[in-house]
C-alpha cells in the first residue's frame, strides 16, 4: 500500500513501538496497516473421501477448487457453505478448516476447508464452465496449474489424509 486509503496522500515509512516500521499517513497523522481480502476454497470430497470435486471457471483451462470472496458481515464457515450451494449446487455433511495462506495475485487472504458430501449431485451455475470428480491421484495431476489449490491439496494430504480414513 503507497496512498492512504481514506485520503490519497502518499504514505511514509514510521517506527510504531511493538510493532515496527508501519505506513504513516502524515496527512491524517494515523498508522495505516494494510487491507486484504478474505476468501475460502474447498477441498469437496466424496463421504468414503475416494472422489474429489474441481472445477473449470472463467474460460480457464485447468480445474480448481470451488472457492469465493467472504462477503461483509459473513464467518468463513457461512461462505462455504454459501459459495458450495451457489456454484456446484452441494450442501456438506461437514467441514473442517485446513489452513491458510496469502495469495498475492489477488491480494487475499484464502482459508482452505475440507467438506465432506454424502450427496454427490452436482448442479452448477453461470460462475462454472464445466467440473469432474477426479480419483485423490487424478486431481493432483488435474491440479498442476493451480498453484495455491495444489498446495492445500498437498497439505491436506499429508496432515490429514491417513488420520481421516
Amino acid at each position: 500500500m503507497k496512498y492512504c486509503y481514506d485520503c490519497g496522500t502518499k504514505l511514509i515509512e514510521k517506527e510504531l513501538e511493538h510493532e515496527g516500521i508501519i505506513p504513516f499517513c502524515p496527512s491524517c497523522n494515523k498508522f495505516v496497516f494494510p487491507i486484504f481480502s478474505a476468501a475460502v476454497s474447498m477441498i469437496i470430497l466424496s463421504e468414503d473421501k475416494s472422489k474429489i470435486l474441481l472445477i473449470k471457471q472463467y474460460g480457464k483451462d485447468f480445474y480448481r477448487f470451488v472457492a469465493g470472496y467472504i462477503n461483509k458481515g459473513e464467518s468463513a464457515e457461512e461462505a462455504v457453505y454459501r459459495e458450495m450451494a451457489e456454484e456446484v449446487g452441494l450442501k456438506p455433511k461437514y467441514i473442517k478448516p485446513l489452513r491458510t495462506s496469502y495469495f498475492d495475485k489477488s491480494n487475499t487472504l484464502m482459508y482452505n476447508y475440507l467438506a465432506v458430501c454424502d450427496d454427490l449431485n452436482v448442479v452448477t451455475n453461470y460462475e462454472v464452465d464445466s467440473y469432474n470428480w477426479f480419483s485423490i491421484d487424478e486431481a493432483k495431476e488435474a491440479l498442476k496449474d493451480a498453484k495455491l489449490a495444489l498446495y492445500f491439496f498437498e497439505q491436506y494430504l499429508n496432515d490429514y489424509a491417513q488420520k481421516d480414513n
